[in-house]
């Protein structure tokens, strides 16, 4: 039973757990502005509020390529979504980031820049200290 509970507990499954629930949520807020928003939207230009009803039959089999459409709208909408709520905003951030920490420091010798893990200084071929490591946080 305790390493049941130690299971439980473990940081990844409750994160993964939290992504989970978060990730339904998230799915089910752009699936309703899918339904809502922009299938009338589309359907205000091309005619057609309901996709789900466009079938097409072939030697009687029906095609039901309307519920294509509007899963193919949802897809690239919560793609969109992502991309634009999480993935660019990410990316700005670690840019930002990146830029605040150095990774060049002059060589206290020549005073050209040479990265941060040196130990020998490509200009004037000198020994020079090691960098202090940046804190993580």
């Amino acid at each position: 039973m305790k390493d049941f509970k130690a299971f439980l507990l473990r940081g990844n499954l409750v994160d993964l757990a939290v992504a989970v629930v978060i990730g339904v949520a998230f799915a089910a807020l752009v699936s309703a502005l899918v339904a809502d928003l922009i299938t009338p939207i589309i359907a205000a230009i091309g005619g057609s509020h309901d996709f789900s009803n466009l079938t097409f039959t072939i030697h009687h089999s029906q095609f039901r390529y309307g519920d294509f459409i509007n899963a193919l709208i949802t897809f690239v909408s919560v793609a969109a979504a992502v991309f634009f709520v999480v993935v660019k905003p990410m990316n700005a951030l670690m840019a930002r980031r990146q830029k605040d920490e150095p990774t060049t420091r002059p060589c206290p010798h020549c005073l050209t820049e040479i990265p941060l893990a040196a130990t020998v200084c490509a200009a004037c071929t000198r020994d020079v200290p090691s960098a202090p490591q940046p804190a993580s946080g």
